[in-house]
C-alpha cells in the first residue's frame, strides 16, 4: 500500500490537510462568537437572530448545490477546484472582518440587517470553499486507507485551529485586544485571523495536483444530477445521520462560551480551558481513531464514536464546576474525535459509488447537496436559542430571564443529547458500499455496475 503523497505526481497528505486549517479559523471564529458579539454584547433581540439564522439557512440550502455544480462543470488550466478556493479565500476572510465591524451605534433593524447579510455571505463564501476543498479529498486519494490517513491529518489542521478560532478566541477577544463588553477585539483578532486563513488556503490550492481524467468532456447537467441524487437512498440516509451529529456540535460550538458564563457562573475567558481540552483530547484521539478505521473499517467505528459522543452530552449536563466540566469535556472531545476520523470517510463512500455508478465525478455537487443538511444546523441552532426565551426568558444579555444557567445548560447539553442519540440509533442501521475498490483509480466504465455489494449493519 502507497502511502499518501509519496508517488509522482500526488499532492503530498500534509499539502492537502493544511487547507482545513485555513478553512475552519474564519467560520469557526463567527459560529463559536456570534451569539455573544451579536446577542450578548450588542443587545441583537434572540428571535432576530432566530428568524435571521432560518432565513439565512434556506438560502445556503439552495445555493450550496449551485456552487457545487459550477464547481464540477468548470474546465480550466488550473483544474476544477483551485479557482473557487483561490476566490473564496480573500472574499470569505474580508466578510468575516466586516461580519465583526459592525458599528456600535446599530440598534434595532440596523443591527439585524448588518447581521443577515454579512452572516449569510460569510457562510455562502465558505460553503464555496469547502465545497472544492472536500471534493478534492476522494479524487486525490482513493483508497480508504490513504483517505483515512489525509483526512485523519486534516481534521488535525482543524483541530488546531479549533484551539486557535475557539479556546484562544475569547481571550484575544475579551483580555489581549479587547473587552467584555466592547467589540474591538473582536475587529482586530477577526482582521489577524482572515490575513493567516487567506494565506493558508492559496498555498493548499497552489499545490493542489487535480486528475485530469476527473474533468471529462461531458459537463454534467444540473437538473438531472440533481434527480439523480435526491432519488440515492444512501444520499438521505447518511445525510440525515450525518446531520445529527453536525447541528448537535454546531449548538456545542456556538453556546459554550455562554454555558461557561451563565451554567457554570465563570468568566467567558475561562472558555479556553474547557475548549482546550476538549480540542487537545480530539486532537490525540485522531491517531487511535484512525487506527481503529484500519483494522474494523469506516462503518463500524462511525456507529461507536456515535454512542460514546451522545453519553458525553449526559455527562456534561451534571458539570457543576470548571474541574467536574473539563473531566465531562475528555468524554465529548473523544467522542468528536471518532466522528471527525469516520464521518467523512462514509460520504466519501457514498460519492465512490455515485461515481463508478453514473461514469462522471460529481464530488463538488454530491458534496454541495450532503451541505444541505449541514444547512439544517442554521435553522435548528436559531430555533433552539428562540427556545430559551420561550422556556426560561432569556431574550438578550440585557434580558437574560430569571434562569440562564439552566437555559444554556438545556442549550449545550439536552438538545445535542437528544440529536445524537438518534444519530446513534440510526448508524445501526445504515447500509453503506464496500471500501472502494482499488480499480476505482482508473477510469470508470461505460456501461452500469453491480450496486449490490455493500457494508451492511451487523
Amino acid at each position: 500500500m502507497s502511502q499518501p503523497g509519496t508517488a509522482p505526481g500526488r499532492t503530498p497528505a500534509w499539502r492537502y490537510a493544511i487547507g482545513m486549517f485555513g478553512t475552519s479559523i474564519p467560520i469557526n471564529m463567527i459560529k463559536g462568537s456570534m451569539i455573544l458579539f451579536y446577542v450578548d454584547i450588542l443587545g441583537l433581540d434572540v428571535r432576530a437572530y432566530g428568524v435571521v439564522m432560518v432565513i439565512y439557512a434556506v438560502i445556503d440550502a439552495l445555493d450550496n448545490p449551485l456552487l457545487g455544480h459550477l464547481s464540477d462543470r468548470t474546465r480550466s488550466r488550473f483544474g476544477r477546484r483551485r479557482p473557487w478556493l483561490l476566490v473564496g479565500a480573500p472574499m470569505l476572510a474580508a466578510c468575516m472582518i466586516a461580519f465583526f465591524s459592525a458599528p456600535t451605534s446599530l440598534q434595532g433593524i440596523g443591527l439585524v440587517l448588518w447581521f443577515a447579510v454579512f452572516a449569510i455571505l460569510c457562510e455562502a463564501f465558505d460553503s464555496m470553499l469547502n465545497a472544492n476543498y472536500g471534493a478534492l479529498l476522494p479524487e486525490l486519494y482513493p483508497q480508504e486507507r490513504d483517505r483515512a490517513v489525509a483526512n485523519g491529518l486534516r481534521q488535525g489542521f482543524q483541530l488546531v485551529a479549533l484551539v486557535i478560532s475557539l479556546a484562544v478566541t475569547p481571550l484575544l477577544t475579551t483580555e489581549v485586544f479587547g473587552t467584555e463588553e466592547s467589540t474591538r477585539g473582536f475587529q482586530i483578532t477577526a482582521i489577524i485571523y482572515g490575513a493567516v486563513a487567506l494565506v493558508v488556503i492559496v498555498y493548499m490550492a497552489l499545490g493542489a495536483r487535480e486528475s485530469p481524467r476527473y474533468s471529462t468532456r461531458e459537463r454534467p447537467l444540473l437538473l438531472p444530477s440533481v434527480w439523480s441524487i435526491v432519488r440515492n437512498r444512501m444520499f438521505w440516509t447518511v445525510g440525515l445521520t450525518g446531520a445529527c451529529y453536525g447541528i448537535a456540535m454546531a449548538l456545542v460550538l456556538s453556546g459554550i462560551q455562554l454555558y461557561v458564563r451563565y451554567s457554570l457562573g465563570l468568566p467567558v475567558g475561562n472558555a479556553l480551558y474547557l475548549q482546550g481540552i476538549v480540542i487537545l483530547v480530539s486532537a490525540g484521539g485522531l491517531v487511535v481513531w484512525t487506527r481503529v478505521v484500519a483494522r474494523r473499517g469506516a462503518l463500524w467505528t462511525w456507529r461507536l464514536a456515535f454512542a460514546l459522543l451522545a453519553a458525553s452530552f449526559a455527562a456534561l449536563f451534571f458539570a457543576t464546576d470548571l474541574v467536574t466540566a473539563i473531566a465531562a469535556g475528555v468524554l465529548v472531545g473523544a467522542g468528536w474525535s471518532g466522528m471527525l476520523a469516520t464521518n467523512d470517510l462514509i460520504v466519501a463512500r457514498v460519492l465512490d459509488a455515485d461515481a463508478a455508478r453514473n461514469g462522471e465525478h460529481r464530488e463538488g455537487l454530491f458534496l454541495s447537496a450532503f451541505g444541505f443538511f449541514a444547512r439544517l444546523n442554521g435553522i435548528v441552532t436559531g430555533l433552539a436559542l428562540t427556545s430559551l426565551g420561550v422556556f426560561f426568558g432569556y431574550n438578550s444579555g440585557d434580558d437574560s430571564g430569571t434562569d440562564p444557567g439552566l437555559a444554556f445548560r438545556v442549550y449545550l447539553c439536552v438538545y445535542p443529547f437528544v440529536l445524537t442519540t438518534i444519530g446513534a440509533v440510526a448508524a445501526r442501521l445504515i447500509s453503506v458500499p464496500i471500501e472502494t475498490p482499488r480499480e476505482a483509480a482508473e477510469p470508470p466504465p461505460t456501461g452500469p455496475v453491480d450496486e449490490s455489494a455493500a457494508e451492511r449493519p451487523r
